[in-house]
């Protein structure tokens, strides 16, 4: 008997997908400069001083050069590099952030410029700056690529840009993992830890020279609940999240954060001593 079975078409139909709609930055942008100008930053920023100096060593700073610090912040970076007789200008996209930096500078005595600035769209021009530096500041972007773009472009041929970039699986990197369950990030928005990784660096950077070094800020409070009052009050991120939840999912939320703690307390029952890891990143423009 001859077969009469017709030949089976094993292509793969086609199939009309929706186009990809790209993330709205400037909308995403907004958002997150409500986030970081909630709460008192300062409180919480000044105790993380000893980055900023590790990374002006880190660069090897020298007296006289043109330093650039973005998303300054409370000025940590700034005041580290006016200590080395750096000229410095330090630009954050909230004002009242670089309003500390002024009265902390004014307090020690150390002449820095303050300008409010996208880290996005930097008011400067190509080249301007022997040494361009960022504390846990530039990672927060939602554009990742323009503002790496931004940091080489204010940099001159053969200068430093060093970052401080909380990694993806440490203490912060966690934290933030922890609140995205209970308030989910935008979607297309790219993890701010990622800038925690070679990889990710090795992209955002392509063609210039990359030195890491991993590094450990301790985070030293006087207990679980002393953290979670202080990061609760202060910390934009943690203060707006708790801000959007019901009093059932905060207590959640409040509950997770308590045991992360407690997986990465070194203080016993005493107080709390909490290691939390980061890159040390020094670029190398060519």
């Amino acid at each position: 008997m001859t077969s009469s079975a017709q030949p089976v078409n094993l292509s793969r139909p086609i199939v009309d997908l929706p186009p990809v709609t790209p993330p709205d930055f400037a909308a995403l942008k907004q958002r997150q400069q409500a986030i970081w100008a909630a709460g008192d930053y300062a409180v919480i920023g000044t105790t993380l001083q000893i980055v900023g100096e590790r990374l002006c060593e880190a660069v090897d700073l020298r007296a006289g050069e043109r330093m650039l610090d973005v998303a300054a912040g409370n000025g940590n970076a700034s005041l580290a590099a006016a200590r080395r007789w750096a000229e410095v200008m330090a630009t954050d996209y909230v004002g009242a952030l670089l309003d500390r930096a002024k009265e902390r500078a004014a307090a020690e005595r150390l002449p820095i410029h303050c300008q409010e600035a996208d880290a996005e769209a930097l008011p400067f021009a190509d080249g301007s700056f022997d040494v361009v530096l960022s504390t846990f500041g530039v990672m927060f972007t939602p554009n990742q690529e323009q503002a790496a773009s931004e940091l080489v472009r204010v940099c001159r041929r053969g200068g430093r840009i060093g970052l401080a970039n909380w990694t993806p699986d440490g203490f912060i990197g966690q934290l933030f993992r922890t609140i995205s369950r209970y308030v989910p990030p935008p979607a297309g928005l790219k993890p701010p830890g990622l800038w925690g990784t070679q990889a990710r660096l090795e992209e955002l950077f392509a063609g210039n020279t990359i030195g890491v070094t991993p590094q450990t800020f301790t985070f030293r409070y006087k207990s679980p609940d002393h953290w979670l009052e202080v990061f609760e009050t202060c910390y934009g991120p943690t203060q707006r999240a708790f801000a959007a939840l019901d009093a059932d999912r905060a207590a959640g939320l409040r509950s997770d954060i308590k045991d992360l703690l407690a997986q990465f307390n070194r203080g016993g029952s005493d107080t709390l001593i909490v290691p939390g890891d980061y890159l040390e990143v020094v670029v190398t423009k060519h």
